[in-house]
């Protein structure tokens, strides 16, 4: 069993803990929010003990393991005392809010030979990994172009000052939006390194960004657009999406489907030329707690394998994040 710990109880702390607490190879030991009323009810409905206080939690149960889903203003502060500790961590995106903080964080868990992740969860969705291995395996041809989009309602009208307001603390359609777009293109199609333009749009926020389009370019030439926009109510929720052009033929892939077009009767099985159509039950495999989507569970069960030596630990990594934060940096340096 891997003893495992929590910091920050809000929306994101509470899926993880439900899921941690399901898990057949974890011991939740322990628990620490700054909230006495969260604290308080998670005490008296649970085995583990609550703490207002992350270090004297650290220092009183000795985990293995610890979640971060504290607001990510603190993550550099958390994720080092952690590190330094010797605690293999998962910690929630995004990564930092600061590149070099970033920066140091990855060398410190190399050093240490500490798993690491970081909560972007799209990875381990069926359909995005199912286009990742289109990619991989060259039966697009050449990559002409992509495009990254993602839509939702999360701000909708003019809002009193919440986190999501305030750059400072991690908000902004860029960081917490256009992250997920940004991340799903460095993996399926290949690294963002150059941004050549951006738009970064209020709609209804004052301090920050509601919208983001840019034009980027990958570590290998290849041309794209990102295109996002959190106060678009004309969806229900959160919709990403990742359209790769080759000349053998194209992807189009959300969390829900894909769909695939050959331009040859020479195309990986089980596809034939022409439109193909899967859906995220042709791939989605089973998890020990379903919670909101597999992917939850799925990335949180990686993390513990990662830890007991079953799988490598080279998914979603703090690497892997900061290059997506190095991405979000280039575009506020880019933006008109």
């Amino acid at each position: 069993m891997v003893r495992v710990a929590l910091i920050g109880a809000g929306k994101m702390g509470i899926s993880h803990l439900a899921i941690l607490g399901a898990h057949p190879d974890v011991k939740v030991v322990g628990v620490a929010d700054t909230s006495k009323i969260v604290t308080d009810v998670l005490e008296k409905y649970s085995s583990f003990e609550c703490f207002s206080d992350y270090k004297k939690m650290l220092d009183k149960t000795n985990p293995e393991a610890v979640f971060v889903a504290a607001p990510t203003k603190y993550h550099g502060t958390i994720v080092k005392e952690l590190l330094e500790k010797g605690i293999h961590v998962f910690v929630e995106k995004p990564f930092c809010l600061n590149v070099n903080e970033g920066a140091e964080l990855v060398q410190l868990a190399k050093q240490k030979g500490i798993v690491n992740q970081v909560g972007y969860h799209n990875k381990f969705i069926g359909t995005f990994e199912e286009a990742k291995r289109i990619m991989n395996s060259g039966a697009l041809g050449d990559i002409q172009h992509f495009v990254g989009e993602a839509y939702g309602p999360v701000v909708v009208r003019k809002k009193q000052e919440t986190w999501r307001t305030k750059p400072e603390e991690g908000g902004g359609c860029l960081l917490d939006y256009a992250s997920h777009v940004i991340d799903l293109v460095n993996y399926i199609v290949a690294p963002i390194n150059k941004v050549h333009g951006a738009l970064l749009k209020s709609i209804y926020s004052g301090n920050v960004e509601d919208a983001v389009y840019a034009l980027v370019e990958t570590s290998n030439k290849l041309s794209g657009v990102l295109s996002v926009n959190w106060s678009d109510e004309t969806y229900r929720k959160m919709s990403t999406t990742v359209t790769v052009i080759g000349d053998k033929g194209k992807i189009i892939v959300d969390a829900t489907e894909m769909k695939i077009y050959f331009k040859e009767d020479k195309c990986p099985a089980p596809y034939t030329k022409g439109w193909n159509v899967k859906h995220i039950n042709d791939f989605a495999e089973e998890v020990a707690f379903y919670l909101r989507g597999e992917e939850y569970s799925a990335q949180i069960d990686y993390f513990i394998k990662a830890i007991e030596g079953k799988v490598p630990n080279n998914k979603n990594t703090f690497e892997s994040a900061w290059m997506t934060d190095s991405v979000i940096e280039k575009i506020k340096n880019n933006k008109n």
